[in-house]
């Protein structure tokens, strides 16, 4: 199973009774092409049942490599998902079995003479607003996208100086929210950041 993962690091306060465990934060190197560009696939919230397309879906798009964001389920899920592409992912609040995954994951994109930093962890925001402790970990960690889920609600914005993105969920509907996945992709002018209706592979917007 292809989740490249490294040596995690405590970034939260000491455990004792009535506080919260301790976040692993791991690092790890992605590389670009050749030429400073890339196609990632960003997930998040399979909850043990991925849509019966998204391999379908993906496998289309030729990703670089796929970015779970955690609220995994099942760790077949991944096993399944990395036969697609190289695959990095994170553990959600439900993902008590993916010990050997971090809390959050700093990914150092570099190649072609270009290098970028995107955090990686489930949950990220507060209605619209990054969460302080998210932002200052990004900061230290010299990252200027970050990628959550959680809600379930796909989400591109910004705040705090930072880009935010919410790729959606590709589990089952909750609510009226839509089956999607996100693309982003790293151009010679920048980053874009995309949506895709997992139940039909179009481009998906908010209504």
């Amino acid at each position: 199973m292809p989740v490249e993962v490294s040596a995690g690091e405590d970034i939260t306060g000491v455990v004792g009774r009535g506080m919260p465990p301790r976040l692993v934060h791991s690092t790890i190197s992605v590389p670009l092409r050749a030429d400073g560009t890339a196609r990632f696939v960003a997930v998040a919230d399979t909850h043990s049942a991925p849509h019966a397309r998204i391999a379908e879906h993906v496998a289309a798009l030729a990703p670089d490599a796929i970015f779970h964001a955690g609220d995994i389920g099942e760790l077949s899920v991944l096993e399944e998902l990395g036969k697609l592409a190289p695959l990095y992912a994170v553990r959600g609040n439900i993902d008590n079995r993916a010990r050997d995954l971090p809390d959050v994951l700093t990914m150092e994109l570099a190649g072609g003479g270009r290098a970028m930093k995107v955090l990686m962890t489930h949950i990220a925001v507060y209605g619209p607003k990054i969460r302080a402790e998210v932002a200052k970990a990004a900061r230290e960690a010299g990252a200027t996208l970050i990628v959550c889920g959680h809600s379930h609600v796909p989400f591109i914005g910004r705040d705090k100086g930072l880009t935010v993105f919410n790729p959606g969920s590709i589990g089952p509907r909750r609510f009226s929210l839509p089956i999607v996945f996100g693309t982003i992709d790293v151009t010679p002018t920048g980053v874009r950041l995309a949506h895709v209706n997992c139940e039909t592979g179009a481009a998906w917007s908010p209504p």
